[in-house]
């Protein structure tokens, strides 16, 4: 295995080079400078594209890349397809870097049969059931030798194209346009509650792109149609990144009480300095909408960094936004607000505290705003038949407790 070429919007960036995952690292190739800015961070706020590179972030270059294998027995399933070890991020990215989050390509020019030819397989409903019942076998839909895939994450999933009203299996690094979650065993309604969370996204419009349940020829599932693809973009892809690879926090490090490098105040930080208004008070806005809905998960690989070609950067649009407060958990936030882990203790004042530490000036009207809007939706909008039985009770309370100045509650 030689060097793995990384591509950015089809313009080679650079090259990882060496093999140990320990200490193996990204070179900034000479060329990306036809393109983007000395200096810039258009691939990553931890890696921004320099001649000569900061030995002493060799570590938060490394995890950039290591953040974009997924999580759990999913990365165990992967690296058991191809035979590497689930540290090994070189030889997982050399197999699975062809298709992954934002607008990279990694990829090994010395591997045969490379540059790769993407293309795309039909399926029918019958075929996308069983994909989606093998997931052990065949994770995310990589089929063998062609299967280039890989997307953060612990839950089961598989990624496909849709293209001309029909579903496909993708090829050789061909991007991918949706993810398709099955039932979950352990959480059996839990693509149910998602879907009722990415409604209530939508109507708050911190979302535009589509989720919706769909049945494959009996197996039931949730079908997101993915935020950093589109048609008329460079390759198909638009570049993000999550925050646990902006902010340099590895693994469960996403969440806020494990090593403390990601903070609600860290990621407002990012928009902040770029002078973002507008991201910064959709954060509020998510943050809001993830107090009101007991989404305990909202961690920071569940928040994106959108980074757009022609260098301008934005939060992405909402995602996994799972009401998680009837699950057998400890109640905790992913992520603190105005210090308060505990999700019955939150109240609006506590959401204004937070946002005036963002340096946000009058978060109030927003919140009360956001919070009229959630109530409306959580009165006229009712969850799918299989979600959670008391998911639109608990949404309607934790919504009005929190509208008359009172802590969300048990």
């Amino acid at each position: 295995m030689g060097e793995l070429r990384v591509e950015l919007y089809g313009h080679l960036v650079g090259w990882l080079t060496g093999t140990d995952w320990r200490s193996f690292d990204f070179r900034t190739d000479r060329s990306a400078f036809d393109h983007f800015e000395l200096g810039s961070t258009i691939l990553s706020e931890s890696v921004p594209l320099d001649l000569v590179m900061n030995r002493g972030r060799a570590s938060r270059r490394r995890n950039f890349f290591a953040e974009l294998l997924p999580e759990g027995r999913i990365l165990t399933n992967l690296a058991a397809s191809v035979g590497a070890r689930e540290h090994d991020i070189i030889a997982l990215l050399s197999h699975f870097g062809r298709d992954v989050a934002g607008a990279l390509q990694i990829w090994d020019p010395e591997h045969p049969g490379e540059p790769r030819r993407p293309r795309t397989e039909a399926l029918t409903a019958k075929g996308v059931g069983s994909l989606l019942l093998a997931t052990a076998v065949e994770p995310l839909a990589n089929r063998p030798l062609s299967g280039k895939t890989s997307l953060a994450g612990v839950q089961d999933k598989i990624v496909l194209a849709r293209i001309d009203d029909a579903w496909h299996r993708v090829h050789d690094g061909y991007p991918s346009t949706h993810i398709v979650k099955p039932e979950s065993r352990d959480h059996p309604t839990i693509i149910y509650d998602e879907d009722y969370g990415a409604r209530a996204a939508r109507a708050l419009e911190l979302s535009r792109t589509e989720t919706r349940l769909a049945d494959f020829a009996g197996v039931p599932a949730l079908v997101i149609e993915r935020f950093d693809r589109a048609p008329t973009a460079p390759m198909g892809r638009i570049h993000q990144e999550d925050m646990n690879q902006a902010l340099g926090a590895h693994g469960n490090e996403k969440y806020q009480e494990l090593g403390g490098k990601v903070s609600l105040r860290r990621v407002a930080e990012l928009f902040r300095r770029n002078g973002d208004d507008e991201s910064l008070e959709q954060l509020l806005v998510l943050t809001v909408l993830t107090v009101a809905f007991g989404n305990l998960d909202m961690h920071a690989k569940n928040l994106s960094l959108l980074h757009h070609l022609d260098g301008r950067s934005q939060l992405a649009p909402a995602y996994d936004v799972v009401p998680m407060r009837h699950q057998n958990t400890d109640g905790r936030m992913a992520l603190s607000v105005n210090g308060i882990y505990r999700h019955a203790d939150l109240a609006t004042s506590d959401l204004a505290a937070e946002a005036k530490s963002w340096r946000m000036r009058r978060p109030e009207p927003v919140i009360s705003r956001t919070l009229d809007a959630i109530e409306a939706f959580a009165t006229g909008q009712e969850p799918d038949r299989r979600a959670h039985p008391g998911l639109q009770r608990d949404v309607q309370k934790f919504t009005r407790r929190l509208l008359v100045g009172k802590p969300a509650g048990r």
